[in-house]
């Protein structure tokens, strides 16, 4: 490896950060998602889980919350050369915030089948941009399940 080189990780590898992520937001009795923004496939640029309870905003998923704090870090709202990992797959508000911020990369774990984007509009986030579902989508699904049994049973 060159010198000032950073290896480049795999999707599991930030899939599992962002499902620690997700089990912050379980601890917190929020709907435990999680996700995170990579910058050119090496550095954790901004971190996010669900907060929508916490904070009273219904707009504080994940997502948005990883996504201003990237923007934040990088002084800039564009979002280019990064990819946004997620462990359940964007709702449409979180799509088009995707989209805005032109994101080029989205790895998410589960698919969300009541209220995920690809259910409304596909094309909310550009064909041209790389998705990639099912990323440790066992764990996400298994910690997801895990929450809503958890409130049915409280």
């Amino acid at each position: 490896m060159a010198r000032n080189a950073y290896p480049v990780f795999s999707h599991e590898y930030f899939m599992t950060k962002a499902l620690e992520l997700a089990h912050q937001a379980y601890e917190n009795n929020e709907v435990p998602v999680g996700a995170l923004v990579v910058a050119e496939g090496k550095k954790i640029i901004g971190k996010g889980f669900n907060q929508t309870e916490q904070l009273n905003d219904v707009t504080a998923h994940a997502e948005i919350l990883a996504i201003t704090a990237a923007s934040n870090f990088l002084g800039a709202k564009y979002l280019k050369n990064c990819t946004l990992y997620i462990t359940l797959e964007p709702c449409v508000m979180c799509a088009g915030a995707i989209a805005w911020a032109q994101i080029d990369r989205v790895v998410y774990a589960a698919k969300d089948i009541k209220k995920g984007y690809s259910k409304y509009s596909p094309a909310i986030i550009h064909p041209k941009y790389d998705i990639v579902p099912g990323i440790l989508q066992n764990e996400s699904e298994d910690l997801l399940k895990t929450f809503f049994k958890r409130l049915r049973d409280t």
